[in-house]
């Protein structure tokens, strides 16, 4: 019965256009609200939702596979990942009638992401890339022209929402392992040597020093475009290393769910779903890279 009731407010709440169209910005609020209040039981937690903030190769796939695992943390993917809203809507199921106007068909596309992003458990999960970011805050402008920060659109979207901001300290690391799997195709595998994620077909990866160079400076800057959006808009997020969370992923899980509200015994019997990839290659490449640079 419960997928019949999802299936019902989808079709009701993401393709009325007609219904919605000449509502006001505080009625879409409302909208998004209603359609999570529907589908998802009352929550205790401080929060309505959560963000991780993050860039490629920062170990945002393992959290947000853990965060979904304890059933009462909602399902953080990326829903709004590419900057095309026509992709977004593609891939939550979203099917506008032709003469909706953009702002319409974001409007359906939210409500399905808080949908998806909560799977029953009153709380959004959001995972958010930097290099896609700024193109996501200008179509939440879009939503909500008439608030004058992001920090105010977020709220109006999602509700109270905690910030969390995923980082890779170490940016010749980050680069290696992002190209390592631009070249080979595999992205992510489970524990048990099965592919989750291989985007192309394998390629045995070749050493670029003047690529990685140039990729780990590409990360530093995503981190610091997040930080001086934090700064901007007064946020303090809650920070969170790879180096932390591959050590002890259930401590850190734990440690999310506290900063949620949640009790941290729902991590308790939880196995990390995904493996880490780096290899002797990893190390290698690392290895020659920085000895490279001391030679200079």
């Amino acid at each position: 019965m419960a997928v019949a009731r999802d299936v019902q407010v989808i079709h009701v709440c993401f393709l009325d256009f007609t219904d919605y169209s000449s509502q006001t910005a505080s009625h879409t609020e409302a909208d998004i609200r209603l359609s999570r209040n529907l589908a998802n039981p009352p929550s205790m937690t401080k929060y309505d939702a959560y963000v991780i903030c993050t860039s490629p190769r920062s170990g945002s796939t393992l959290l947000c596979r853990l965060l979904a695992a304890t059933s009462v943390a909602g399902n953080p993917a990326s829903y709004f990942h590419r900057p095309s809203v026509d992709e977004w809507a593609a891939k939550l199921g979203v099917a506008p009638e032709e003469a909706a106007t953009e702002r319409e068909v974001l409007k359906a596309g939210f409500r399905a992401a808080v949908l998806k992003g909560s799977n029953g458990t009153g709380i959004f999960g959001l995972r958010l890339q930097a290099h896609s970011f700024g193109f996501f805050r200008e179509k939440l402008a879009v939503l909500y022209p008439e608030e004058l920060s992001d920090t105010e659109r977020f709220r109006r979207a999602f509700g109270a929402t905690l910030f969390v901001h995923l980082t890779r300290p170490d940016k010749i690391e980050q680069a290696v392992s992002y190209l390592k799997a631009q070249q080979t195709g595999l992205w992510h595998m489970a524990p048990d040597g099965t592919e989750l994620e291989r985007l192309a077909p394998h390629k045995e990866p070749s050493y670029d020093s003047n690529e990685i160079q140039a990729c780990a400076e590409t990360m530093a800057v995503y981190d610091d475009d997040w930080n001086h959006w934090f700064a901007s808009e007064g946020i303090e997020p809650v920070c969170i290393t790879y180096d932390d969370l591959s050590a002890d992923p259930l401590e850190i899980l734990r440690y999310l769910l506290d900063c949620l509200g949640i009790d941290r015994a729902a991590a308790d019997g939880i196995e990390p779903s995904v493996k880490k990839l780096a290899d002797s290659t990893n190390q290698d490449w690392v290895a020659r890279y920085r000895s490279e640079q001391v030679s200079i």
